[in-house]
């Protein structure tokens, strides 16, 4: 019989994994990342006006590239924002059966669709000026340029997400990701403007221009099926956390009697994980009990546990 020092500290450790038991499955750093997403938003809605007049002012196809790629991005990080915001607002909404987490993935594919849409509308305008070529004027088109890029790498940097400590995959808030790649891309875009207008003004190669903005729709696309792909894992409960199911299977296959009938995990937000374990086992055990030799598993927020008898 167990003294009733080791049932207190087996309560204590299964009540300390279920309290609060309130479905906040959300990143940590939340509210630094929703106040940095408003302030990207801004800066980079100032340098779209100006790339876009003067894209149209200078004749460069690869700035108005760039200024139209910022404009999406800035729709796009709005739908981040609004993410932040919904999630924040229904937190404590009972009809989220596992809380609000998985807005900020939905958010995420969104905008890794409209990130694919900009590159297609690039690689077609690049393609059209291709084979209509206009006048370019160059030092003008370069400055702003300089000027967008420097706005990209202040965006970058406010966005670069909080890095764990032990670099798990499973904590990356995808909602921020997403806002981040925009920022990137607009920073690609951005080089490869300077670099056609740079080589067409010494050299003379115009088609540089528009070439440049078909390399960057490629990249683009390139990100924009990576983003796409981790989001929707997310989204259609894809158990690709390797770390966790494995600290839970090997948690199990430590009791003695005990084997797993079924089993399921999922992400529930960043950082957090779901589970739920049939147990078979040749004792007395309380699904309590078993939770309790789950405590140490720190991403996993949220577990049901059944146990059956052998038969």
């Amino acid at each position: 019989m167990k003294s009733n020092g080791t049932e207190n500290t087996e309560r204590e450790n299964s009540l300390s994994f279920e309290c609060p038991h309130d479905h906040f499955f959300l990143s940590e750093h939340r509210h630094v990342h929703e106040r940095r997403t408003r302030q990207v938003i801004l800066l980079t809605f100032a340098t779209m006006v100006l790339e876009i007049i003067s894209g149209l002012m200078f004749g460069s196809m690869a700035l108005l590239a760039d200024g139209w790629h910022m404009a999406s991005h800035v729709s796009a990080m709005g739908i981040t924002a609004l993410a932040y915001y919904l999630a924040r607002k229904h937190q404590e909404n009972p009809r989220f059966t596992f809380g609000t987490g998985k807005i900020g993935d939905l958010a995420a594919y969104t905008s890794a669709v409209l990130l694919l849409i900009i590159a297609l509308v690039m690689a077609y305008e690049s393609v059209i000026r291709f084979l209509n070529p206009v006048a370019i004027r160059y030092h003008e088109a370069m400055l702003v340029a300089v000027i967008g890029l420097g706005v990209n790498i202040v965006s970058a940097f406010l966005l670069k997400e909080h890095e764990h400590p032990e670099g798990e995959s499973h904590h990356h808030d995808h909602n921020l990701r997403a806002a981040y790649l925009h920022v990137i891309a607009d920073a690609l875009t951005s080089i490869l403007a300077l670099v056609a207008l740079g080589l067409g003004m010494l050299m003379g190669w115009a088609f540089f221009d528009p070439l440049m903005g078909v390399v960057g729709a490629v990249l683009i696309s390139r990100w924009s099926f990576g983003l796409m792909r981790s989001s929707a894992g997310v989204l259609l409960d894809h158990s690709s956390d390797d770390k966790v199911i494995q600290g839970i299977r090997e948690t199990i296959s430590l009791l003695p009697g005990v084997e797993i009938v079924d089993f399921h995990a999922w992400r529930l937000g960043p950082g957090h994980f779901g589970a739920i374990l049939s147990l078979r086992t040749s004792g007395n055990e309380t699904p309590d009990f078993f939770k309790t030799r789950l405590c140490h598993l720190k991403e996993l927020s949220h577990v049901t546990i059944e146990v059956n008898p052998w038969n």
